[in-house]
């Protein structure tokens, strides 16, 4: 796209599956939205080596790695010397030209590299210097995560660059600062920066780690086994030195006397979006969606329309990208969609059920037991907690969502399947708890 001035950003399209038909007086119009952005540096969800970029090519970017120092990673000694690896792999992981920081993370947030509010860039030297600086790292001190990440903003917005991230790593819960001061950090970030988020071991609180990635529109994910840090923080690493377009956002505009119901991604993760709009124009609104590299992902759009006779037709929704600029204006992404409405008295057309919202329909509501079966199991309910999960293992089944229902058969007996017939296992290791509750918005797509 002329707008870009490098070939290997990528180029964006919009595709709509619905079924526009509706019965005479219909209001509710369904649709999936499929995002893609393809040609850029990635090659699926990992990028592309680094050195297929020439020195000082590449989008321009900026990554502050924060990492939990407090007292409890020192239980057992190996956490923290883990946390110090991987931090050393994902540095080893940044190209060149990048700027980064690093940020022990307790109930302070100290720089450890570069230090003094500076971001260094990367290459051959600075990356030698960060990994000596983290054989210094140690453990002791509480836990403050909306400290880490206030300091995290701060360096991220001392560089002028088009993608600025965040990776957060904790093993305890946030106990040295209420939940409103977590709130009003994530609230103060939000739109700054991205963030992915992890969990290591057991002893941290899924909902704080998941939220803290939810509202930076990053990625959360337990890594309960601390060897396993290395290969996890390459691979963020990997995916964020990808991200090549920063800020996009999905651009709805209706027509009058039409409601957005919701907006929701519904793959590769289930997030909802709707309370996130920002007015942008008569009957327009914005989405964010954070950055994007080589990658595609769905959204589910519910509208309300005004009801109309059979035979009328009308524009429903028109959907579009841009990029947010200074002083109000906006980049266009050069791809649009539409979302139609007709009106019919053909019965089998009106109540005929596109299968992608179908799919969808049944991701969101998988993601929504699985988290009420877990919820309703931590405070006794063990009926309540067998329907649920029951509902969830059903789900799973019929959309071939095989990685979930492996994490179900961890915390459940399968008895059938197809009808939901289960039992609430009598021991379950924590892992695969927290395990299933982390990944529980992770979905799948249609099978064709």
């Amino acid at each position: 796209m002329a707008i870009f001035s490098k070939s290997n950003v990528p180029q964006f399209s919009v595709d709509v599956y619905q079924n526009e038909y509706l019965p005479e007086d219909g209001r509710e119009v369904n649709a999936v939205v499929t995002v893609t952005a393809t040609g850029g540096g990635t090659i699926g969800s990992a990028v592309a080596a680094p050195h297929l970029y020439a020195p000082g090519e590449g989008p321009s970017a900026a990554v502050v790695l924060m990492v939990d120092c407090s007292g409890s990673m020192d239980h057992p000694p190996t956490k923290m010397r883990n946390a110090r690896d991987a931090t050393a792999a994902a540095i080893d992981t940044l190209r060149d030209g990048v700027h980064f920081a690093v940020v022990a993370g307790t109930h302070l947030a100290r720089e450890v590299y570069p230090g003094d509010g500076r971001l260094a860039v990367a290459g051959p030297d600075t990356r030698e210097q960060a990994k000596q600086a983290l054989r210094k790292l140690s453990a002791g001190g509480g836990t403050a995560i909306g400290t880490w990440l206030r300091r995290a903003d701060r360096l991220l917005a001392s560089a002028d660059v088009a993608i600025r991230h965040g990776i957060l790593l904790t093993d305890g819960r946030n106990e040295h600062e209420s939940p409103e001061d977590l709130k009003a950090a994530l609230d103060a970030c939000a739109g700054r920066f991205t963030c992915d988020a992890r969990g290591v071991g057991t002893d941290w609180e899924v909902k704080e780690v998941t939220g803290i990635a939810s509202a930076l529109l990053g990625t959360a994910d337990i890594v309960a086994d601390p060897a396993g840090l290395a290969a996890d923080f390459t691979r963020m690493m990997e995916t964020a030195m990808g991200k090549e377009v920063a800020d996009v956002s999905l651009r709805l505009w209706t027509p009058a006397g039409a409601t957005v119901t919701f907006v929701k991604q519904v793959a590769p993760t289930v997030e909802e979006l709707t309370g996130r709009r920002t007015e942008a124009g008569p009957r327009t609104g914005d989405y964010p969606l954070g950055s994007w590299g080589d990658e595609s992902r769905d959204y589910h759009l519910c509208v309300a329309v005004p009801p109309a006779a059979v035979g009328r037709e009308m524009l429903a929704a028109r959907v579009s990208l841009v990029i947010p600029q200074p002083g109000g204006s906006v980049q266009s992404l050069g791809a649009q969609g539409l979302v139609r409405a007709v009106w019919t008295d053909d019965l089998a057309a009106s109540t005929s059920i596109n299968p992608q919202v179908a799919h969808y329909t049944g991701q969101a509501e998988l993601a929504e037991v699985i988290q009420e079966g877990l919820d309703l199991r931590k405070v006794g309910d063990m009926d309540g907690a067998t329907a649920k999960l029951g509902r969830a293992v059903q789900l799973a089944s019929a959309s071939g969502n095989a990685d979930t229902a492996k994490l179900l058969a961890k915390v459940v007996d399968v008895v059938d399947a197809a009808t939901g017939t289960v039992r609430l296992k009598t021991k379950v290791e924590e892992a695969d708890e927290m395990t299933l509750e982390t990944r529980s918005t992770k979905t799948v797509r249609v099978k064709k």
